[in-house]
This record gives structure tokens, sequence and C-alpha cells, in this order.
């Protein structure tokens, strides 16, 4: 199969998910429309007269606990409805009628730069293929029997069900906001309200250096996707975001920020690195999050959409698309190639505090002020399910990944273990078959569990298919306030209230 790119990509006008979605928009405006009407329709407001309307309507003149005001609104729908049906757009049944019209809003647009829209392009481009591959992926991993399935899933959440507390450690002055796990799962990077950034050797807890650079608390730290990997330590490796408005850039061999970006005017909370490394996401009080240009440390995207403040922003894997979400209790995925918004996260009742995507691409885990996870399916539009995770605020919720991360040793040594070949109870397996399993264990790995933090003092582990709790995981604090799964599968990272950071792994680790 060719891989898919931007010159190469069709739109087939006659696709039927196209012609659905043309449907159901068109069936959504037809609705506001009606509504709309509605509110200027003038209707008797005396009950005798709206029974009387209904009875020349040919409809009940009152339902089972219908009241007054309930049968007012009835008989408008009804009018509307033949209103609708007629075309008529002007209907007036009584003397009655609003005193003023009602403003008509109209949707407007912000112009962009040349600069954004190119950048829309490079991201299509680079999300486009991926897309492609995880798709192809997922096709071959619906032909896995279910036997294997079953027994993969028993594995892997028994080694969920195994963590336990490896240490504890004072990590600042003032509470630790988030923590961050660099990509080779080597490095923990941790803020606080104190407004530095620390860096810490993982598993032994021992500091490395701590980057300062903010005036104010510390909301967010993201790593670059190849940090500690391919990134070198003089170029841009790490970001944050402060009460201070700005966002910082740093590299691993300076404590001083390579660069500021500036241009929120109210506290900067989470922050985000593209996948492809070129951008950053940040969220803020001003109810607004943008999209800068790390190279040249520009603005690129100022977006609005949210009616309070936003607090949570989140990539999602193919680069593709990218998760909002506020203090107005609503989410927001909104397509980075279009600037359009793609889908509308509403069903909590409380303010929303994280969100991620699943590596699978479709799903998105959101924690909220409301003490649940719900988990959201981009492909039928709609909450997939809804989980009573915490007793107090959910503050993070983290997918497992390990998306383009190679098999860590620990998982090739069992490929190389010692095995008595006189044993006439040993089953001889060729080892190509059983690197290929051990391969396809970890690829399945991926997405099959999630993480939760919340003010509780606990930390969950959840299995990502019937989403039922695998384990919990108590804290020395009454708040925790993030939380991070290493890619390499062996360690968990809480971050907490009590100004402290405690590192978990499975027993085999710990032994």
């Amino acid at each position: 199969m060719a891989e898919l790119t931007f010159d190469n990509l069709v739109d087939d006008n006659n696709y039927l998910g196209s012609e659905r979605a043309r449907l159901e928009n068109k069936a959504i405006l037809d609705e506001l429309e009606r509504k709309k009407k509605a509110r200027s329709m003038a209707v008797p407001t005396d009950d005798n007269r709206v029974k009387a309307r209904l009875r020349e309507l040919g409809e009940p003149i009152t339902l089972f606990g219908e009241r007054a005001a309930d049968r007012r609104d009835r008989l408008i729908y009804v009018l509307s409805e033949i209103q609708a049906a007629k075309g008529d757009d002007g209907m007036q049944l009584d003397d009655e009628s609003p005193s003023e019209e009602e403003e008509e809003e109209e949707e407007f647009y912000t112009p962009g730069t040349l600069e954004l829209r190119e950048a829309r392009r490079r991201l299509a481009e680079y999300s486009l293929p991926r897309a492609q591959k995880r798709v192809a992926q997922q096709h071959i991993d619906s032909k896995i029997p279910l036997g294997r399935i079953i027994d993969m899933r028993k594995k892997i959440f028994a080694e969920v069900k195994a963590f336990a507390n490896l240490g504890s450690q004072i990590g600042d002055e003032r509470p630790i906001a988030q923590v961050r796990f660099a990509p080779n799962s080597e490095i923990l990077a941790t803020g606080s309200w104190s407004g530095n950034v620390k860096l810490w050797n993982i598993p032994s807890c021992t500091s490395i250096k701590t980057l300062r650079g903010h005036s104010d608390r510390v909301g967010g730290v993201a790593w670059h996707p190849q940090a500690t990997l391919t990134q070198s330590k003089d170029a841009v490796n790490l970001v944050s975001g402060a009460g201070d408005t700005n966002l910082h850039l740093w590299s691993l061999n300076s404590e001083a920020p390579l660069a500021t970006l500036k241009g929120h005017a109210d506290r900067v909370c989470r922050v985000a690195f593209h996948p492809c490394g070129n951008y950053v996401a940040s969220a803020s009080f001003d109810t607004t999050w943008r999209l800068w240009d790390v190279a040249t440390q520009q603005e690129l995207l100022l977006q609005e959409g949210h009616s309070k403040e936003v607090y949570t922003v989140e990539f999602q894997d193919d680069g593709a698309l990218v998760a909002s979400g506020g203090m107005d209790a609503i989410g927001r995925v909104w397509d980075l190639r279009t600037g359009r918004t793609a889908m509308i996260l509403d069903g909590h009742v409380q303010a929303i505090l994280s969100t991620c995507f699943s590596p699978n691409g479709y799903q998105i885990a959101t924690g909220a002020g409301d003490d649940t996870i719900r988990i959201w399916d981009m492909r039928s539009l709609r909450a997939l399910y809804t989980i009573p995770a915490h007793t107090s605020n959910v503050a993070d919720v983290r997918f497992f990944r390990n998306s383009g991360v190679p098999l860590p040793t620990a998982h090739k040594d069992t490929l190389n273990g010692d095995i008595d070949m006189d044993d006439p109870d040993v089953k001889h397996v060729d080892a190509d078959d059983n690197t290929k399993k051990i391969e396809e264990e970890w690829s399945y790995r991926s997405g099959s569990y999630l993480v939760s933090a919340g003010y509780d003092g606990y930390v969950k582990l959840w299995s990502a298919d019937d989403w039922q709790l695998l384990r919990t995981l108590s804290t020395d604090s009454s708040k925790v306030m993030s939380v991070d799964l290493s890619t390499d599968a062996k360690y968990l990272v809480s971050g907490t209230y009590n100004r402290n950071f405690q590192l978990f792994a499975p027993e085999d680790v710990l032994s």
C-alpha cells in the first residue's frame, strides 16, 4: 500500500461517512432554525386560549402531569413544526408579540497568518501517514485469536496488579503540580508551585538539576518526543508553563531557559509537545489555548471556544487532533489541519482537569472535578463509559503508551532464559515465533490500561477495555495532583500536594 500523503489524498464526495455527516449537520441546523423561529412566535399566554388552540390543531388539550407552562411550550413546538412543514416564514397567531426581536448570532472567523497555513499543511503531511500505519496495524491486531488476546491480557494485568511503593522523595518546597517521565524512562521532570522545574534520576530519585526561570507556580511540564533519545542535549528538550503567563523552553545542558514564549494574558496551566516535536500547545486561564512554533518561538494560533478558563490540552498520537478542557466543564477536540471542532465533550458537571488520548487514536479519557473519568469515542461522537473513579477531584489521567519505544531489555531477556533442553516436559518453540509473541504482547500492551490521580489521596489503575479497577495505590498525601507511567512499563510516579513524589513499580522490579 502506497504511503498516504497530503498530495495523493483523495476527497471522495460520495463517501458514506461524509454523506452521513452532511445529513446529520443539516438535521442539526434545521432543528436550530426551527427553535429560532419558535422563539419569535406569538402564542397565547392564557391557559384557556392555549387549550383552545391545541384543540383546533387536533392535539390533546392536556397531557398527564402537564403544567400550564409545559402546555404552552408544546403549543409552540407544534406550531413550529407546522410552520417548518409549510415553509411559512411569518406566522402570527395572536396579537401578542414580543416587544423586541432577538439579535441574530453570526458565525465569525479570525484571519489566520501564512505561517499558520503552512503549519497546518505540515501537520497534515505528518499525521496522514501515521494514521494510515495505525489503522493498518489495527487491522492486523483484529485478526489475533481471542485465546491469545485473553492470555496477553491476563499477563499484562497481573503485572499491573503487582505495582507497589518503591520509594518517596521530597520534590520541592511547595506542592508538585505535575510529574512527567522522559521518553527513555530514566529521568523524571517535576514542576512545582515554587516556580522550579527539577530533573531526577530514576529509579534512584536523586536530583540532577534545577531549572529556574519562572516567577510563579509551574502548572505543566512536557518532554520533547525525542528528548533523551535522539534529541541533542543542547536543543529544546522540555517545555514548562507557569502562573507568570510564560512558557519556557529548556535544554538538558543549561539551568537557564533557551527561550521564553510570551502571549498569554493569564496563568498558564498544562502544556504539551506535538508528536513531531516542532510545536507546543498551552492552556491558560485567559480562556484560550495557543499553538507555538518551537523553532521560531512564534505564536501560530490563538484558539478561543471555551467560556471559562482552559486548564488542560493534549495532542493525539497521530498529530492531527488536539483536545482541550476547561473550567466550563466542556471539552473540545480540534482538528489542527483545518481548525474546526471535531467533537464536543459535553457531559461532566464540574471542571475538566485532565485529558488524554488513547494510543488507539479514537478514544479520549477526561478527568474532572465531578470525581469521574469519562471515556469518549470519536467514532460514535458520544461518551462510551463513565468511571466513578475517586471520591474527590480527578486531577490527572494517563494511558500507558509505548508507541515508537523499542522492546525493553527486561522483556528481551525472557527470550534468552535458561531452558533445560533435555527436559521432556519442555515444549521446543522456535526462537523466531517466541520473539514474535513477545513483540506482539509489547504492542498490545500500549493503551491496554490507564492510571488516574485523585484529590482523595489515591492512585488507581484501570483496564482500558472494560474500564474496571485493577489496583489502588495509597500515597502519603490527601491530594495527588499528577501521575505518569514510564514507557518501559516499569514505573509509575505520582506528584502530591505534600511536596513529594512517590515511585511505584511491579514486584519483579522491586526484587
